[in-house]
Protein backbone atom coordinates (compact mmCIF):
# COMPACT_ATOMS: atom_id res chain seq x y z
CA UNK A 1 0.00 0.00 0.00
CA UNK A 2 2.78 2.47 0.92
CA UNK A 3 4.65 1.64 -2.28
CA UNK A 4 1.49 2.43 -4.24
CA UNK A 5 1.20 5.77 -2.45
CA UNK A 6 4.86 6.54 -3.21
CA UNK A 7 4.41 5.71 -6.90
CA UNK A 8 1.26 7.85 -7.06
CA UNK A 9 3.03 10.84 -5.52
CA UNK A 10 6.02 10.40 -7.84
CA UNK A 11 3.86 10.19 -10.97
CA UNK A 12 1.82 13.22 -9.89
CA UNK A 13 4.85 15.43 -9.25
CA UNK A 14 6.72 14.22 -12.33
CA UNK A 15 3.58 14.72 -14.39
CA UNK A 16 3.18 18.31 -13.16
CA UNK A 17 6.78 19.10 -14.13
CA UNK A 18 6.14 17.71 -17.60
CA UNK A 19 2.92 19.72 -17.88
CA UNK A 20 4.83 22.92 -17.15
CA UNK A 21 7.46 22.06 -19.77
CA UNK A 22 4.68 21.16 -22.24
CA UNK A 23 3.16 24.62 -21.86
CA UNK A 24 6.56 26.29 -22.36
CA UNK A 25 7.04 24.44 -25.68
CA UNK A 26 3.47 25.02 -26.83
CA UNK A 27 3.57 28.78 -26.22
CA UNK A 28 7.04 29.14 -27.72
CA UNK A 29 6.13 27.49 -31.03
CA UNK A 30 2.33 27.87 -31.22
CA UNK A 31 1.93 24.14 -31.83
CA UNK A 32 -0.89 22.80 -33.97
CA UNK A 33 -3.42 20.39 -32.55
CA UNK A 34 -1.53 17.34 -33.81
CA UNK A 35 1.78 18.80 -32.68
CA UNK A 36 0.37 19.26 -29.19
CA UNK A 37 -1.01 15.71 -29.15
CA UNK A 38 2.32 14.25 -30.30
CA UNK A 39 4.24 16.19 -27.66
CA UNK A 40 1.73 15.18 -24.97
CA UNK A 41 2.12 11.50 -25.89
CA UNK A 42 5.92 11.77 -25.79
CA UNK A 43 5.85 13.42 -22.37
CA UNK A 44 3.35 10.88 -21.03
CA UNK A 45 5.73 8.11 -22.09
CA UNK A 46 8.65 9.85 -20.37
CA UNK A 47 6.61 10.23 -17.16
CA UNK A 48 5.94 6.48 -17.16
CA UNK A 49 9.46 5.53 -18.29
CA UNK A 50 10.96 4.94 -14.77
CA UNK A 51 8.07 2.59 -13.96
CA UNK A 52 8.41 0.81 -17.31
CA UNK A 53 12.13 0.27 -16.69
CA UNK A 54 11.43 -1.46 -13.36
CA UNK A 55 8.71 -3.65 -14.89
CA UNK A 56 10.98 -4.78 -17.75
CA UNK A 57 13.75 -5.55 -15.25
CA UNK A 58 11.33 -7.70 -13.26
CA UNK A 59 10.77 -9.80 -16.36
CA UNK A 60 14.50 -10.39 -16.72
CA UNK A 61 15.09 -8.06 -19.67
CA UNK A 62 18.36 -6.13 -19.82
CA UNK A 63 19.12 -4.43 -23.16
CA UNK A 64 15.81 -2.60 -23.63
CA UNK A 65 15.57 -1.26 -20.05
CA UNK A 66 19.24 -0.21 -20.23
CA UNK A 67 18.55 1.94 -23.31
CA UNK A 68 15.41 3.32 -21.68
CA UNK A 69 17.34 4.05 -18.47
CA UNK A 70 19.97 6.15 -20.24
CA UNK A 71 17.33 7.98 -22.27
CA UNK A 72 14.71 8.34 -19.56
CA UNK A 73 17.00 9.36 -16.70
CA UNK A 74 19.04 11.74 -18.86
CA UNK A 75 15.72 13.30 -19.87
CA UNK A 76 14.81 13.55 -16.17
CA UNK A 77 17.99 15.48 -15.38
CA UNK A 78 17.68 17.81 -18.35
CA UNK A 79 14.00 18.43 -17.60
CA UNK A 80 14.79 19.30 -13.98
CA UNK A 81 17.43 21.82 -15.08
CA UNK A 82 15.13 23.24 -17.75
CA UNK A 83 12.21 23.71 -15.35
CA UNK A 84 14.37 25.29 -12.62
CA UNK A 85 15.79 27.85 -15.08
CA UNK A 86 12.41 28.52 -16.67
CA UNK A 87 10.83 29.12 -13.27
CA UNK A 88 13.44 31.75 -12.45
CA UNK A 89 12.72 33.57 -15.72
CA UNK A 90 8.96 33.31 -15.19
CA UNK A 91 9.24 34.71 -11.68
CA UNK A 92 11.30 37.59 -13.10
CA UNK A 93 8.63 38.22 -15.76
CA UNK A 94 5.86 38.10 -13.13
CA UNK A 95 7.63 40.64 -10.91
CA UNK A 96 8.21 42.87 -13.93
CA UNK A 97 4.50 42.70 -14.78
CA UNK A 98 3.51 43.60 -11.21
CA UNK A 99 5.89 46.58 -11.14
CA UNK A 100 4.68 47.72 -14.57
CA UNK A 101 1.04 47.58 -13.49
CA UNK A 102 1.65 49.43 -10.23
CA UNK A 103 3.79 52.16 -11.80
CA UNK A 104 1.94 52.32 -15.13
CA UNK A 105 5.24 51.63 -16.88
CA UNK A 106 5.67 49.77 -20.14
CA UNK A 107 8.42 47.14 -19.62
CA UNK A 108 8.84 46.79 -23.39
CA UNK A 109 12.12 45.08 -24.25
CA UNK A 110 12.69 44.07 -20.64
CA UNK A 111 9.85 41.57 -20.81
CA UNK A 112 11.13 38.20 -22.15
CA UNK A 113 9.18 36.64 -25.02
CA UNK A 114 7.78 33.10 -24.91
CA UNK A 115 10.65 31.90 -27.12
CA UNK A 116 13.26 33.51 -24.90
CA UNK A 117 11.71 31.79 -21.86
CA UNK A 118 12.11 28.49 -23.74
CA UNK A 119 15.50 28.74 -25.41
CA UNK A 120 17.44 30.14 -22.44
CA UNK A 121 16.36 27.29 -20.12
CA UNK A 122 17.01 24.80 -22.93
CA UNK A 123 20.56 26.11 -23.43
CA UNK A 124 21.24 26.04 -19.67
CA UNK A 125 19.87 22.49 -19.37
CA UNK A 126 22.00 21.17 -22.25
CA UNK A 127 25.19 22.90 -21.11
CA UNK A 128 24.83 21.92 -17.45
CA UNK A 129 23.69 18.42 -18.42
CA UNK A 130 26.84 17.80 -20.47
CA UNK A 131 29.03 19.21 -17.70
CA UNK A 132 27.13 17.15 -15.12
CA UNK A 133 27.80 13.90 -16.96
CA UNK A 134 31.51 14.70 -16.95
CA UNK A 135 31.50 15.67 -13.27
CA UNK A 136 29.76 12.39 -12.37
CA UNK A 137 32.80 10.47 -13.65
CA UNK A 138 35.38 12.23 -11.48
CA UNK A 139 35.51 10.61 -8.05
CA UNK A 140 36.84 12.82 -5.27
CA UNK A 141 38.34 11.59 -2.02
CA UNK A 142 37.35 13.42 1.14
CA UNK A 143 39.68 13.00 4.12
CA UNK A 144 38.79 13.60 7.74
CA UNK A 145 40.64 12.85 10.96
CA UNK A 146 38.78 12.06 14.18
CA UNK A 147 40.66 11.99 17.45
CA UNK A 148 39.47 9.97 20.42
CA UNK A 149 41.05 8.65 23.59
CA UNK A 150 39.18 5.40 22.89
CA UNK A 151 41.47 4.63 19.95
CA UNK A 152 44.48 2.65 21.23
CA UNK A 153 47.55 4.87 21.20
CA UNK A 154 49.81 2.04 20.08
CA UNK A 155 47.63 1.54 16.98
CA UNK A 156 48.67 4.85 15.47
CA UNK A 157 45.86 5.14 12.94
CA UNK A 158 42.82 3.12 11.93
CA UNK A 159 41.63 3.99 8.43
CA UNK A 160 38.00 3.47 7.43
CA UNK A 161 37.12 4.00 3.77
CA UNK A 162 33.45 4.60 3.05
CA UNK A 163 31.55 4.15 -0.17
CA UNK A 164 27.84 4.84 -0.39
CA UNK A 165 25.02 5.02 -2.92
CA UNK A 166 26.98 3.39 -5.72
CA UNK A 167 23.72 2.23 -7.38
CA UNK A 168 25.20 -0.58 -9.46
CA UNK A 169 22.68 -1.31 -12.16
CA UNK A 170 21.70 -0.39 -15.68
CA UNK A 171 23.75 2.84 -15.71
CA UNK A 172 26.50 2.27 -13.14
CA UNK A 173 28.33 -0.80 -14.42
CA UNK A 174 31.79 -2.35 -14.26
CA UNK A 175 33.60 0.60 -15.81
CA UNK A 176 32.17 3.12 -13.36
CA UNK A 177 32.68 0.71 -10.45
CA UNK A 178 36.35 0.34 -11.36
CA UNK A 179 36.84 4.13 -11.11
CA UNK A 180 35.43 4.03 -7.59
CA UNK A 181 37.48 1.01 -6.54
CA UNK A 182 40.64 2.62 -7.88
CA UNK A 183 40.28 5.34 -5.23
CA UNK A 184 39.46 2.76 -2.59
CA UNK A 185 42.61 0.76 -3.32
CA UNK A 186 44.71 3.91 -3.38
CA UNK A 187 43.49 4.77 0.14
CA UNK A 188 44.65 1.38 1.51
CA UNK A 189 41.78 0.92 3.98
CA UNK A 190 41.97 -1.00 7.21
CA UNK A 191 38.18 -1.29 7.06
CA UNK A 192 35.88 -0.79 4.06
CA UNK A 193 32.24 0.12 4.64
CA UNK A 194 29.23 0.54 2.37
CA UNK A 195 26.41 2.60 3.83
CA UNK A 196 23.60 1.41 1.57
CA UNK A 197 22.29 1.51 -2.00
CA UNK A 198 25.15 -0.57 -3.34
CA UNK A 199 22.71 -2.10 -5.83
CA UNK A 200 20.00 -0.52 -7.94
CA UNK A 201 17.57 -2.73 -9.84
CA UNK A 202 17.49 -6.38 -10.84
CA UNK A 203 20.48 -6.39 -13.15
CA UNK A 204 21.86 -9.53 -14.75
CA UNK A 205 25.42 -10.82 -14.59
CA UNK A 206 26.46 -9.01 -11.42
CA UNK A 207 28.89 -11.67 -10.16
CA UNK A 208 31.86 -10.03 -11.91
CA UNK A 209 31.19 -6.77 -10.09
CA UNK A 210 30.98 -8.66 -6.81
CA UNK A 211 34.35 -10.25 -7.60
CA UNK A 212 35.89 -6.82 -8.24
CA UNK A 213 34.80 -5.59 -4.82
CA UNK A 214 35.70 -8.90 -3.20
CA UNK A 215 39.26 -8.61 -4.51
CA UNK A 216 39.88 -5.67 -2.15
CA UNK A 217 41.47 -7.03 1.02
CA UNK A 218 41.32 -5.22 4.35
CA UNK A 219 43.03 -6.19 7.61
CA UNK A 220 39.92 -5.75 9.76
CA UNK A 221 37.09 -6.60 7.39
CA UNK A 222 34.37 -5.05 5.27
CA UNK A 223 30.97 -4.06 6.62
CA UNK A 224 27.75 -2.91 4.99
CA UNK A 225 24.17 -1.95 5.74
CA UNK A 226 21.09 -1.90 3.57
CA UNK A 227 19.71 1.20 1.89
CA UNK A 228 16.27 1.72 0.44
CA UNK A 229 17.34 0.52 -3.02
CA UNK A 230 18.45 -2.86 -1.70
CA UNK A 231 14.79 -3.48 -0.96
CA UNK A 232 13.60 -2.08 -4.30
CA UNK A 233 16.04 -4.39 -6.11
CA UNK A 234 14.97 -7.39 -4.02
CA UNK A 235 16.44 -7.80 -0.59
CA UNK A 236 17.41 -11.47 -1.03
CA UNK A 237 19.34 -10.77 -4.21
CA UNK A 238 20.90 -7.63 -2.75
CA UNK A 239 22.12 -9.39 0.39
CA UNK A 240 23.55 -12.26 -1.66
CA UNK A 241 25.48 -9.80 -3.86
CA UNK A 242 26.78 -7.77 -0.91
CA UNK A 243 27.98 -10.89 0.91
CA UNK A 244 29.54 -12.25 -2.30
CA UNK A 245 31.46 -8.96 -2.50
CA UNK A 246 32.99 -9.80 0.90
CA UNK A 247 30.91 -7.55 3.16
CA UNK A 248 29.49 -8.53 6.51
CA UNK A 249 25.96 -7.09 6.39
CA UNK A 250 24.92 -5.65 9.75
CA UNK A 251 21.13 -5.80 10.13
CA UNK A 252 20.60 -4.62 13.67
CA UNK A 253 23.88 -6.27 14.64
CA UNK A 254 27.27 -5.33 16.02
CA UNK A 255 30.73 -6.80 15.60
CA UNK A 256 33.66 -6.13 17.89
CA UNK A 257 37.08 -5.88 16.32
CA UNK A 258 39.07 -7.14 19.32
CA UNK A 259 41.12 -4.45 21.01
CA UNK A 260 40.13 -1.79 18.49
CA UNK A 261 36.55 -0.64 17.85
CA UNK A 262 32.96 -1.86 17.61
CA UNK A 263 31.12 -1.80 14.28
CA UNK A 264 27.32 -1.63 14.45
CA UNK A 265 24.71 -1.28 11.74
CA UNK A 266 20.98 -1.10 11.18
CA UNK A 267 18.63 -1.76 8.29
CA UNK A 268 17.20 1.14 6.36
CA UNK A 269 13.70 2.15 7.44
CA UNK A 270 12.41 0.86 4.08
CA UNK A 271 12.33 -2.62 5.62
CA UNK A 272 9.14 -1.54 7.37
CA UNK A 273 7.43 -1.26 3.97
CA UNK A 274 8.42 -4.76 2.89
CA UNK A 275 8.10 -6.53 6.25
CA UNK A 276 11.09 -8.70 5.41
CA UNK A 277 13.02 -8.22 8.62
CA UNK A 278 12.24 -6.92 12.08
CA UNK A 279 14.12 -3.66 12.46
CA UNK A 280 15.79 -3.28 15.86
CA UNK A 281 16.02 0.21 17.34
CA UNK A 282 19.43 1.82 17.47
CA UNK A 283 19.06 2.50 21.18
CA UNK A 284 18.43 -1.18 21.83
CA UNK A 285 21.38 -2.16 19.65
CA UNK A 286 23.88 0.23 21.25
CA UNK A 287 22.77 0.40 24.88
CA UNK A 288 24.87 -2.47 26.27
CA UNK A 289 28.22 -1.59 24.67
CA UNK A 290 31.26 -0.84 26.88
CA UNK A 291 31.85 2.89 27.28
CA UNK A 292 35.60 2.62 26.67
CA UNK A 293 35.19 1.29 23.12
CA UNK A 294 34.94 3.52 20.05
CA UNK A 295 31.63 2.69 18.36
CA UNK A 296 31.03 3.22 14.63
CA UNK A 297 27.36 3.12 13.62
CA UNK A 298 26.51 2.45 9.97
CA UNK A 299 23.11 3.81 8.96
CA UNK A 300 21.91 4.68 5.48
CA UNK A 301 19.93 7.83 6.28
CA UNK A 302 21.71 10.70 8.06
CA UNK A 303 19.29 10.92 10.97
CA UNK A 304 20.25 10.41 14.61
CA UNK A 305 17.63 8.42 16.46
CA UNK A 306 16.28 10.03 19.60
CA UNK A 307 17.77 8.54 22.75
CA UNK A 308 21.00 7.44 21.07
CA UNK A 309 23.03 10.43 22.25
CA UNK A 310 26.25 9.21 23.81
CA UNK A 311 25.79 5.61 22.64
CA UNK A 312 28.07 5.88 19.59
CA UNK A 313 31.13 7.90 18.59
CA UNK A 314 30.77 8.11 14.81
CA UNK A 315 27.77 7.55 12.55
CA UNK A 316 28.50 7.01 8.87
CA UNK A 317 25.62 7.62 6.48
CA UNK A 318 24.73 8.43 2.87
CA UNK A 319 21.37 8.50 1.07
CA UNK A 320 21.24 12.25 0.29
CA UNK A 321 23.74 12.26 -2.62
CA UNK A 322 24.35 15.82 -1.42
CA UNK A 323 21.42 16.68 -3.66
CA UNK A 324 23.35 15.36 -6.71
CA UNK A 325 22.18 18.18 -9.01
CA UNK A 326 22.10 21.79 -7.82
CA UNK A 327 19.61 23.33 -6.99
CA UNK A 328 17.98 20.08 -5.78
CA UNK A 329 20.62 20.13 -3.05
CA UNK A 330 18.81 23.12 -1.50
CA UNK A 331 15.72 20.94 -0.99
CA UNK A 332 17.77 18.13 0.59
CA UNK A 333 19.20 20.60 3.10
CA UNK A 334 15.66 21.16 4.40
CA UNK A 335 15.05 17.45 4.97
CA UNK A 336 18.17 16.43 6.89
CA UNK A 337 20.33 18.04 9.59
CA UNK A 338 23.26 17.78 7.18
CA UNK A 339 23.29 16.73 3.53
CA UNK A 340 27.03 16.08 3.22
CA UNK A 341 30.24 16.28 5.25
CA UNK A 342 30.93 16.19 8.98
CA UNK A 343 28.50 17.28 11.69
CA UNK A 344 29.66 17.43 15.34
CA UNK A 345 26.89 16.27 17.67
CA UNK A 346 26.10 17.62 21.11
CA UNK A 347 27.34 14.51 22.90
CA UNK A 348 30.86 14.75 21.44
CA UNK A 349 30.14 12.23 18.69
CA UNK A 350 30.13 12.89 14.93
CA UNK A 351 27.87 12.25 11.97
CA UNK A 352 29.56 11.98 8.59
CA UNK A 353 27.49 11.97 5.40
CA UNK A 354 29.01 10.67 2.17
CA UNK A 355 27.51 12.49 -0.84
CA UNK A 356 27.43 9.29 -2.89
CA UNK A 357 29.97 7.40 -4.95
CA UNK A 358 27.68 6.89 -7.95
CA UNK A 359 24.48 8.41 -9.25
CA UNK A 360 20.81 7.60 -9.03
CA UNK A 361 18.45 8.46 -11.86
CA UNK A 362 20.10 11.09 -14.07
CA UNK A 363 23.70 9.99 -14.83
CA UNK A 364 24.95 13.44 -13.93
CA UNK A 365 26.05 15.60 -11.02
CA UNK A 366 26.24 19.37 -10.83
CA UNK A 367 28.34 21.08 -8.14
CA UNK A 368 28.10 17.87 -6.09
CA UNK A 369 30.91 15.51 -7.24
CA UNK A 370 30.88 11.81 -6.29
CA UNK A 371 32.88 10.81 -3.26
CA UNK A 372 34.96 8.13 -1.59
CA UNK A 373 35.44 9.03 2.08
CA UNK A 374 38.65 8.38 4.02
CA UNK A 375 38.16 8.54 7.79
CA UNK A 376 41.28 8.25 9.94
CA UNK A 377 40.68 7.40 13.59
CA UNK A 378 43.62 8.37 15.79
CA UNK A 379 44.35 8.53 19.49
CA UNK A 380 43.88 11.97 21.02
CA UNK A 381 41.47 14.33 22.70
Amino acid sequence: MRIAVFISIFLTLYGLIHSYAFLKVRYAFSLSRWGSISLALLMTFMVLCPILIRVLERYGMHSVPKVLAYAGYTWMGLLFLFVCTALIIDVYALLLSVIARISHWDPGQWMPSSRVTFFIPLAVAVFVGIYGQIEALHIRTERIVIKSPKIPEKLGRLRIVQISDVHLGLIIGEWRLERILKEVRRAQPDILVSTGDLLDGQINDISRMADKIGAIRTPYGKYAVTGNHEFYAGIGRSLAFTEEAGFTVLRGEKREIPGLIVMAGVDDATTNLFGSHERISEKELLSDLPEDRFVVLLKHRPLVESGCEGLFDLQLSGHTHGGQIFPFSLIIKLLYPIDRGLLPLRDGAFLYVNRGSGTWGPPMRFLVPPEVSIIDLVHGR
